[in-house]
């Protein structure tokens, strides 16, 4: 994940051959946030084969995103390699401690 003008641009490895978001124009399913580590629904979009750009209002300054991560997630973002999509995984770019249930 790189930072610049108060978006986060995300890399991928291994995508094979592009980034798609299927039945959208753009992506769904990021979450990104600040230094206060409070995570807001973002707006993404594809920028290359391989790249995302995460931004949200009142995120000037993005410390982590995370995609598709809920217990639910509506998500459209997948990899192509040949005539083969398959989906991202949901994945975090922050090392938070998790909340657990209880605690």
């Amino acid at each position: 994940m790189e930072v610049k003008g108060g978006k986060a641009t995300i890399t991928f490895d291994h995508i094979g051959t592009g980034l798609y978001a299927f039945d959208l124009r753009e992506p769904i399913g990021f979450a990104i946030c600040g230094k206060d580590k409070k995570f807001v629904w973002a707006q993404a979009k594809l920028s290359g084969q391989d790249k995302v750009e995460v931004w949200a209002e009142g995120i000037k300054e993005p410390i982590a995103v995370r995609y598709a991560w809920s217990n639910n997630p509506v998500s459209n973002l997948y990899g192509k390699t040949g005539s083969v999509t398959l989906p991202v995984t949901p994945f975090r770019t922050d090392d938070f401690p998790l909340v657990t249930k209880g605690k």
